[in-house]
């Protein structure tokens, strides 16, 4: 029988399963979807804070993430991680929260704020986290779960990364769905990122490169649960991105992309509670649009919790 079962395969379920694995729990990772089939393999994945909140939680979150991440940018081919120059155009420091004082190389130049990032290839990235949960003992269910009691009855805790999925399960009707629509393009030689938010829009212009292939994006369209990718917003995303690189609007398209990001209106809920048949449900979701961002500072704080039902070692 598992120690734990963490529900949800996506970044913030996977990485919180390898937490407690190894810590020395016996952890079993419930999914319906493949990782490959997750709204977190289609995020375009560069570490930043973007809609989340509570902001006074936030900055520790990510910048514990961010160290683990520029320790994983050493095997950039195994783990999906690379850290890589770009700009956040109209960003100043000031307007940043105090966990800006941790970026190491941070500098304002006339555009903008100028970066050295983690970019991660999700797909990469994600595969790399299973073989670390296998690795450490744990393993992969893919098996939709209709409620968490059903966990229960074979583990005393169980870890509630469903993201989206939450508004049902929980149920927590303060979990709402934010449309990210992108497209992938060949690369015409463009090695920096670029992001840039309009604050009035639910329009963002952005370009990753990543591993045979650019990412472009993107939206934010709250409470839009379409997961069709639409013709005219795909071709306002490349002309956006071809203004800041003109060699964008010739670079033939590869495909295109549709994540759903699970914002929550309270903010991320990291808690425990008691449920109605014993044992611990812990949640962790509510990550917005920074699960990467945020993927380890969460996944620790949610497994001192998971530790304190006292099956296995203190964690």
């Amino acid at each position: 029988m598992p120690d734990v079962i963490v529900v949800g395969g996506g970044v913030v379920g996977l990485t919180t399963a390898v937490t407690l694995a190894e810590r020395g729990l016996r952890v079993r990772v419930r999914s319906r979807d493949p990782a490959g089939a997750t709204t977190s393999a289609v995020a375009g994945a560069l570490w930043w804070p973007y809609r989340i909140e509570p902001a006074e939680r936030v900055g520790d979150w990510s910048l514990e993430t961010l160290a683990v991440y520029e320790g994983l940018a050493a095997a950039p081919e195994e783990t999906g991680v690379r850290l890589v120059a770009g700009l956040h155009g109209g960003e100043r420091l000031t307007a940043l929260g105090p966990w800006a004082a941790g970026l190491k190389d941070a500098v304002e130049v006339a555009e903008g704020l100028r970066v050295t990032l983690p970019l991660l290839d999700m797909p990469v990235h994600l595969a790399w986290l299973e073989r670390r949960l296998v690795a450490a003992g744990g393993s992969v269910e893919r098996r939709a779960v209709s409620g968490f009691g059903e966990a229960a009855e074979v583990s005393p805790v169980v870890v509630n990364c469903t993201g989206l999925g939450a508004r049902e399960l929980v149920p927590d009707a303060g979990v709402r769905p934010v449309r990210g629509q992108l497209v992938a393009v060949e690369n015409p030689g463009i090695e920096e990122w670029y992001t840039e938010a309009d604050p009035a829009s639910a329009a963002t212009t952005y370009f990753f490169p990543q591993p045979g292939r650019l990412v472009l994006g993107g939206t934010a369209e709250a409470d839009d649960p379409r997961t069709e990718p639409d013709p005219e917003t795909a071709r306002e995303i490349v002309a956006r991105c071809a203004r800041i690189r003109p060699e964008i609007a010739g670079a033939r398209v590869l495909g295109h992309l549709v994540g759903l990001r699970p914002a929550r209106g309270a903010g991320v809920r990291i808690e425990a509670e008691a449920l109605p048949g014993g044992g611990l449900l812990v949640h962790n979701y509510g990550h917005g649009g920074a699960g990467v961002t945020v993927a380890w500072g969460c996944a620790r704080e949610a497994a001192a919790l998971a530790g304190r039902a006292g099956s296995g070692p203190a964690v």
